[in-house]
């Protein structure tokens, strides 16, 4: 018995140390997503024109934000077909953080929204950072007054864990990511929860599974509320390729490669990210959920210009987090958004323009995370995003490899420290 014990007593020290560390750097990252911003003036509220004769979808946040591509690409899309009222609302006009630090301002409070009215035809619900939290009531008391008064809803990922925990689920069938199904399996018992799907439709709530399945489902809802064509020209005008996509996983571990880069980048490559005036939401997006949010390997700053907000292509108002001249000497890349040609910043790296090539915006991002980081980085990436990779050539290096060597030198340099002690222990015994 004591043989055995020292045995696990040596193993746990040799693991103490990489253990230890690959948990604080997997806290830090996951705490990085949806990390708020510094205070800043809150930029006067644009004016949005609002037409009766349109139907009004509304893309809701949380205070404490909300996944970026959960938001801005059923923002965009639905924008983009020119027949909705899109808003985002909140409950206060104040930045809110999306995933990878990218602080958005809201369009209207919920007292706003309802002057102009008082219940929305179509709620999109994204991912919360704290689903499940007393801190989300103020969006589960609106979105339960929305649902009572005919609202359609239509949750994005984990947005349906935000119904859920609303109750608005109960009874129903749904579906979420597949990393989390299970989760909400055990904490929503009343609800059909629906493995392998990208979206489930049950009537006046539509949900869908993982971050890009939202398209899916976004593209469905608008076909029920504005007709097929619509959906196809709003698909094209994205560069969504996918006509029919294969099913979301049914559930899963995070791959090594995610554990390799959560648990051990411990000083993370900085991502400087310009925003300029006329940026597609979705390349927003897929800039910041892929470098900045699921990949796990980096960190992006939301920067401009001269500091102050920017206007995206269809009105959406953000705000940066430094002045590009600023920030640009501590920063590793450069990464624009878009098509807008920023000029060089002397003492900072070149600006990069991911997406030169039309096409779906995220394609690029991905296809960019595999040449400057690696393959099995880009596959995860994509694996959390549920971007279907069929036709999307990556190249890059393999694996992480020089980023493997730490976890194995810590365990090595366990084992020689335990070998060492057993040595002076003998020797002390001896003498």
């Amino acid at each position: 018995m004591r043989t055995f014990v020292k045995r696990v007593l040596a193993v746990v020290a040799v693991l103490l140390v990489p253990a230890a560390g690959a948990t604080v750097s997997a806290l830090s990252a996951f705490d990085a997503l949806h990390a708020p911003g510094p205070e800043r003036a809150v930029p006067a509220a644009a004016p949005l024109r609002h037409d009766p004769a349109k139907p009004t979808a509304v893309v809701v946040v949380g205070d404490r934000g909300a996944v970026v591509s959960d938001v801005l690409a059923p923002y965009e899309i639905f924008a983009a077909t020119g027949k909705f009222n899109v808003y985002t609302a909140a409950s206060q006009r104040r930045p809110v953080p999306l995933t990878g630090g990218l602080d958005l301002v809201p369009d209207l409070t919920f007292t706003e929204l309802a002057a102009r009215t008082p219940v929305a035809d179509l709620v999109v619900v994204p991912a919360l950072p704290d689903v499940g939290e007393p801190s989300t009531a103020p969006v589960t008391d609106w979105l339960r007054t929305q649902a009572a008064g005919g609202a359609h809803l239509l949750s994005v990922c984990n947005g349906s864990g935000v119904l859920a925990s609303a109750g608005l689920l109960d009874g129903r069938s749904a579906t979420a990511h597949w990393l989390r199904i299970g989760e909400f399996e055990g904490v929503y018992p009343a609800v059909n929860w629906v493995r392998g799907q990208r979206f489930v439709d049950d009537g006046g709530i539509v949900s869908t599974a993982g971050i890009l399945s939202g398209i899916d489902g976004t593209l469905h809802v608008i076909k029920r509320l504005a007709g097929p064509e619509a959906a196809a020209a709003a698909a094209s005008a994205v560069g969504w390729r996918h006509a029919d996509p294969p099913v979301t996983p049914e559930a899963g571990m995070p791959d090594p490669v995610a554990i390799i880069n959560a648990g051990f980048t411990w000083n993370p490559p900085e991502i400087g990210v310009v925003l300029t005036d006329g940026t597609g939401e979705i390349e927003l997006a897929s800039v910041f959920d892929v470098h900045g949010g699921q990949s796990l390997s980096a960190r992006t700053l939301a920067v401009t210009a001269d500091g102050g907000p920017m206007r995206s292509r269809h009105g959406l108002t953000f705000l940066p987090r430094a002045d590009l001249a600023t920030a640009a000497p501590r920063l590793d890349r450069l990464l624009v958004p878009g098509s807008r040609a920023v000029a060089p910043v002397p003492g900072g790296p070149s600006p990069e323009y991911p997406h030169q090539q039309p096409g779906f915006a995220f394609d690029a991002t991905v296809r960019d995370l595999a040449g400057t980081t690696d393959v099995a980085t880009a596959r995860w990436t994509a694996k959390v995003l549920e971007l279907p990779t069929g036709g999307l050539v990556l190249d890059g290096p393999a694996w992480p490899w020089t980023l493997t060597l730490l976890p194995v030198l810590l365990v090595a340099l366990g084992v020689a420290a335990v070998w060492g002690f057993r040595r002076w222990r003998t020797a002390h015994r001896g003498r």
